[in-house]
């Protein structure tokens, strides 16, 4: 199984972008979903997660800006980034609780990550 983003890249500030991530391989269901981001530095943070049933969290950092959302049939989540600030610029990372079969528990992974670098 392995998550792969896309979507990230340079941009200037007020700007947005959409991140994407799927999910691939032997899966049989995803639970949570989520984006964290590591600016340098600084620690890895959370961004925003989604339940398997839609329901999400953000950080306090990016509420009314950003949205995460989930298509389950195509086992991807996405980060919609409006109004984008400097301080934003991180590499961001997805990550997903994943269950190859019914017979073990969920298993969290992580993407590769992409840079996001929003420019004053």
């Amino acid at each position: 199984v392995q998550l792969v983003e896309s979507g990230g890249g340079l941009v200037q500030a007020g700007g947005s972008l959409t991140l994407s991530c799927v999910v691939s391989g032997s899966i049989f269901s995803i639970n949570g979903m989520g984006w964290h981001r590591q600016a340098p530095g600084h620690q890895r943070e959370l961004v925003a997660t989604i339940s398997s049933s839609g329901m999400t969290n953000y950080a306090d950092s990016v509420k009314g800006r950003f949205t995460v959302s989930r298509d389950n049939a195509k086992n991807t989540v996405y980060l919609q980034m409006n109004s984008l600030k400097p301080e934003d610029t991180a590499v961001y990372y997805c990550n997903a609780y994943v269950r190859a079969n019914p017979y073990v528990p969920a298993t969290v992974l992580w993407g590769q990550g992409t840079q996001v670098t929003v420019s004053s």
